[in-house]
């Protein structure tokens, strides 16, 4: 099927917008090469009209409605890039309800609506990409969706905040605290003005539902999955935790165990030796571990208004590629051979299992040690390693423990218990350890 050309709109102007529109310019001949077809950016809507984005757009190009780009006939590829969730979902399912191809870089909507999304791309015979929504330029939703096919995945672990990364190294590196290190993110442009949804683990948790949903074939929901941020992370357990050997990171994990999957994202210890351990600064990496391949690391920026506007463009290039080749009707949902409600059963937190880092802040006296591995015993939780700090403040001590293994609910109770003795003067930091 030969096309004279790929007429683009894109809805939201930010920086990744223009980004976006910088590269279908500058690399308007390779891309056009690429596909096979030339690509025209024929509309571009932004509530906002009049602030520079720092690139030249023709005149009648740029409106204040979205509806002139959803509505336009001639208009084959939607770029959703509003960062809304429910604007965004809105404008989503619009485009693919008129049978227009959409890419789109919004996580929250990917993963707050996978399957009202997926069935709308169905029915309408549209092809929905999100490449962009999950390590920006890293291209993971390829490499588990084409790349990993074969493989029936088992793990993926993810720092996929380059904001947190960002802070934790900064802890580790110079013992600054959580404000501290926050602080100096903002001033470089590691962190938003308000960086809750970085700093909390929301972002986190979106995209590790995308990648989870992807790789294992049930759709993983926002609200199936457990979440810690790092906002009261103490420099003092990075450093203790230094010393058993591990690095701090907040990871998001999905696991894949017999007939179900567990997903969550909390600040882990990782051995000093894991892959993930080295990954420093703004950077992110994704491990993903197949039965064919082994254990693999997609790395790199995870962030940025080049880097995300790559992948947006990336996957207009491949949707472009198949609607030259007359294809772009065929691309249906992941695993569209499963039948609906045949997938995976998702735990729950109390169900989830792993070793854990546990700093008891204790008096300092005869038996503490001994009440407190008792009441461990008693919920199956057995001690793996085990330092009392002579460090002293106001008499109090800190205990620190590496467990063995043991179930979330157990560890809850017990902890519950040992934080009313007498001994115990703070509530019991606890922080999951990963291998």
């Amino acid at each position: 099927m030969n096309r004279k050309v790929i007429n683009i709109g894109l809805i939201g102007f930010g920086k990744v917008g223009a980004g976006v529109v910088k590269i279908l310019q500058d690399s308007k001949k390779f891309i056009g090469e690429k596909i096979g077809s030339p690509v025209v950016l024929k509309r571009i809507a932004d509530l906002d009209i009049r602030t520079s984005r720092g690139v030249k757009v023709a005149s009648g190009v740029l409106t204040a409605d979205s509806n002139l780009v959803i509505n336009d006939p001639g208009i084959d590829i939607v770029v959703e890039l509003t960062g809304s969730e429910s604007a965004g979902k809105k404008l989503i399912l619009k485009a693919l309800s008129k049978g227009k191809h959409v890419v789109t870089a919004n996580k929250a909507a990917v993963a707050g609506s996978w399957d009202e999304i997926f069935s709308a791309a169905g029915r309408n015979k549209a092809g929905f990409y999100f490449e962009a929504s999950v390590g920006a330029g890293i291209p993971v939703i390829q490499a588990i969706r084409e790349g990993l096919a074969a493989n029936r995945i088992s793990q993926i672990f993810g720092i996929v905040n380059g904001t947190t990364n960002y802070i934790l190294t900064q802890m580790a590196r110079s013992g600054r605290t959580f404000d501290g290190a926050l602080s100096e993110a903002k001033k470089k442009g590691f962190a938003e003005p308000d960086p809750t949804l970085d700093i909390n683990g929301s972002d986190s948790m979106h995209k590790i539902a995308i990648l989870s949903s992807l790789a294992f074939g049930s759709v993983v929901r926002p609200g199936d999955i457990s979440v810690e941020g790092i906002e009261k992370i103490d420099p003092d357990d990075i450093r203790y935790g230094k010393e058993f050997g591990y690095t701090l990171k907040l990871l998001a994990v999905a696991k894949r165990t017999d007939g179900s999957v567990e997903v969550r994202v909390h600040p882990t210890f990782l051995p000093d030796s894991h892959l993930l351990s080295s990954v420093e600064n703004e950077f992110n990496a994704i491990y993903v571990v197949g039965d064919l391949t082994g254990p693999i690391v997609l790395y790199g920026r995870g962030a940025g208004q080049m880097s995300a506007a790559s992948a947006i463009v990336s996957d207009i290039i491949h949707l472009g590629q198949r609607i030259v080749r007359g294809a772009a009707n065929g691309i249906c949902a992941p695993w569209p051979g499963r039948k609906k409600g045949a997938g995976l059963k998702i735990n729950c937190a109390k169900e989830m299992k792993s070793r854990c880092y546990m700093r008891f802040s204790v008096v300092d006296s005869p038996g503490v040690l001994a009440k407190i591995s008792d009441i461990l015993g008693r919920n199956g939780i057995s001690i793996a390693q085990v330092i009392q700090k002579e460090e002293k403040k106001n008499n109090i001590v800190p205990v620190i423990m590496m467990t063995h293994e043991a179930v979330w609910e157990n560890i809850g109770k017990a902890l519950g218990r040992i934080d009313r003795l007498g001994i115990v003067k703070r509530k019991t930091v606890l922080i999951r350890v990963e291998e």
